[in-house]
């Protein structure tokens, strides 16, 4: 099914820049619009999805660009994501069949028409049919810094006399605490953002990275024409569906690591602990190392998932008990800078049940190689 919906976009795209290079300049009617879709289910969609819209209806064109378009075929996807190097593209399909998506994906369509100037519709139709024409339509994905939103805002600019304005509802929060907003409701998936994204994700955000985030700048925005956004359309509103319980919570997380608890003083428990957590510092720290991602580097998280686990873990089989004690208390040390670090971040909640699990065992570990 991937493979058919990445053929007949290919194809439509390739329909549309032929169309596109041999079409009479637009007419006086042509509208351009911001598109601006919300959250889907899965991981990938559930930050909402921006695109473009080029209207003319004296030329019977009603195309709309995209610039989130990826192949999961795509040879080593995962490693290429996780590196920083996976090339997203530029694909184009009717107003239509766009629309239809999101439809049936139950998912809010708004469209926002751009007050501008003929010269500026024109400006930005043609750079959109030249990067869809060229290389140019490939580039390379940054979760935060490059992305289907970032690329549209990007062209816009680029013909604005002003930038778009920065004011929107997470003005003057932090990357990671708008990141941790829009994953509500998907406790797993947060976690495990939150520990894989480093410090600069606590930097204050400066640039409208999230579809949601573009709407509300180009609302913001007064070009000497007025507004910029002409009104906000509702093309589609998405059913709101019953929630039903779920074991992605808090709650389920909290009491699974209670439950844990009374094994923290097991040999086994405590050696398959140490391995765990000390092989995902290791992990972590060389993700930071690999990755061309900004958000995944100077991981501060590898305090608490700490690589020191695995040195710990090796005093511990040769009952090198001095070791151990000593190790032990500077792990505990370190997890405790770790709390320090994180006493105003958004994730320092959802981490206080494995914060817990860890001060506990290796309190007990302490205990166990005193007493031998």
């Amino acid at each position: 099914m991937q493979n058919i919906r990445v053929l007949t976009t290919l194809l439509f795209t390739l329909l549309v820049t032929v169309k596109t290079f041999a079409q009479t300049p637009l007419s006086p009617q042509a509208e351009i619009s911001l598109l601006t879709c919300g959250p889907g289910k899965e991981l990938y969609s559930v930050f909402g999805h921006t695109a473009i819209r080029v209207y003319d209806p004296a030329n019977r064109f009603d195309v709309v660009y995209n610039f989130g378009t990826f192949d999961f075929d795509t040879p080593n996807f995962y490693p290429k994501f996780v590196k920083g190097d996976l090339q997203y593209f530029a694909s184009a399909s009717s107003y239509e069949d766009f629309v239809y998506t999101y439809q049936y994906y139950n998912r809010d369509v708004f469209s926002q028409e751009l007050n501008l100037t003929h010269q500026q519709k024109q400006a930005i139709a043609d750079e959109l049919a030249a990067i869809l024409g060229s290389d140019k339509r490939f580039y390379t994905y940054k979760f935060i810094h490059r992305n289907c939103t970032t690329m549209v805002a990007d062209i816009i600019n680029k013909h604005l006399p002003e930038k778009i304005s920065l004011k929107n509802s997470d003005s003057g929060m932090t990357y990671r605490e708008i990141i941790h907003k829009r994953l509500d409701g998907m406790f797993i998936e947060d976690l495990g953002i939150n520990i894989a994204f480093g410090a600069p994700t606590d930097k204050t955000s400066e640039k409208l990275f999230l579809p949601d985030e573009l709407l509300q700048g180009v609302n913001n925005t007064t070009t000497a024409s007025g507004p910029l956004a002409k009104s906000t359309e509702t093309v589609f509103k998405a059913t709101i569906e019953k929630q039903s319980f779920s074991f992605n919570s808090i709650y389920v997380f909290g009491i699974a690591c209670l439950l844990l608890l009374p094994l923290t003083g097991k040999k086994l428990f405590q050696r398959s602990f140490l391995a765990i957590f000390g092989l995902l510092g290791v992990f972590l720290s060389f993700l930071g190392m690999y990755s061309l991602h900004t958000e995944l580097i100077y991981n501060y998280n590898a305090l608490l998932f700490n690589p020191l686990f695995l040195i710990l873990l090796y005093f511990i089989f040769s009952n090198k008990q001095k070791a151990i004690i000593i190790t032990s208390y500077t792990c505990l040390a370190l997890l405790g800078l770790y709390i320090l670090l994180t006493l105003n971040k958004p994730h320092l909640l959802s981490l206080l049940p494995l914060i817990a699990l860890s001060a506990i065992t290796l309190t007990r570990i302490i205990l166990r190689a005193k007493k031998n």
